[in-house]
């Protein structure tokens, strides 16, 4: 039997196969982020035969002014827990089990999608639209973790398997653990543990109202690669204190860079991160990043090189890419 058809538990979640869609922008939801037919859509064809075990739903803002884009996903008010039900159950009627990505923007957004001017740990420029953010009160980063809280308990209701914190891609939290954006001087800035604690409240806020049996995944910006940014023996610590923290599944990506590595166009480019968090973690650990051939993940797996496989753009281009790699290893 090939790896990747092999089964997986982690904490209350049983995945039937080791390959995952990874959340990817749709842009498809209502003007208020409401679950659209666009989007049923998507995930139905998506999702049809089952043959992911897990798809994970694309970053949705928590709250107005973390939006990143225009036609982006909400899990900000109550009103829209009823759209995001019938999205949670057109992934289960298909058999993928379904978890959905909660996101702030942080500096990645823009004053003319959020009406205001954007928000971060820091007032450093955003290195994709070089505008320059308000720096963060604490009483606004208390309301952030809020935010995270009641997102999280939306996506329970709704019928969803686990949640997911998004750290990654240059988004808020990812701005807050990367030294190159975070100079702040409190609590929040500085050492590693100081510029992992926003990420640790909401973890625990996370799991106060959600119970310590749902799943919660986090997806971690694990490199910046440049000099002064995040390296992966920071992200080694933050590894180690999620698993401590509670998280189920830890889903590694890039930073600043988004979901590139440079100077690898390998399939499975990250795979030097996963390896590395793998090394100091027991909880199970996906890689996605350039994956386009089954044989690629099996031989991933069998490098132990990560536990899950996330591929992406592959499904984006072809929905019956899944299909026809689980028949190839059959």
């Amino acid at each position: 039997m090939a790896h990747l058809l092999d089964t997986l538990q982690a904490g209350a979640l049983t995945l039937h196969n080791r390959l995952i869609m990874p959340p990817m922008a749709t842009a498809k939801s209502e003007a208020d982020g409401g679950v659209s037919k666009a989007v049923l859509d998507y995930y139905q064809e998506k999702s049809k035969g089952g043959c992911f075990s897990l798809i994970i739903v694309e970053h949705s803002f928590v709250s107005p002014e973390g939006k990143a884009s225009k036609n982006q996903l909400c899990v900000a008010n109550d009103h829209l827990v009823e759209g995001l039900r019938s999205l949670a159950q057109v992934i289960h009627s298909n058999g993928s089990k379904a978890v959905m990505q909660i996101n702030h923007a942080g500096s990645a957004t823009t004053q003319e999608v959020i009406g205001e001017i954007p928000v971060a740990p820091s007032p450093v420029p955003h290195p994709w639209n070089g505008n320059t953010p308000k720096e963060l009160s604490k009483q606004e980063i208390t309301n952030i973790v809020q935010a995270f809280q009641d997102a999280a308990r939306r996506v329970k209701e709704a019928g969803f398997d686990g949640v997911e914190i998004h750290s990654a891609h240059g988004y808020l939290l990812n701005q807050f653990f990367s030294p190159l954006s975070n100079k702040r001087t409190d609590e929040y800035g500085g050492t590693i543990h100081n510029r992992l604690r926003l990420h640790l409240q909401i973890i625990a806020a996370v799991k106060a109202v959600v119970g310590n049996d749902f799943p919660l995944l986090l997806r971690l910006g694990s490199c910046d690669y440049k000099e002064g940014g995040i390296t992966i023996e920071d992200s080694q610590i933050a590894a180690k204190e999620f698993e401590k923290a509670g998280i189920t599944i830890l889903d590694i990506s890039g930073s600043f860079l988004g979901y590139k590595s440079p100077g690898s166009s390998e399939q499975g480019y990250f795979s030097p991160l996963t390896e590395a968090i793998k090394k100091v973690v027991s909880i199970p650990v996906i890689l996605t990043g350039g994956i386009t051939e089954p044989q690629a993940a099996e031989k991933l797996l069998l490098a132990e090189k990560a536990d899950l496989i996330g591929v992406g753009r592959a499904v984006l281009q072809d929905s019956q890419w899944a299909k026809r790699a689980i028949e190839t290893l059959r």
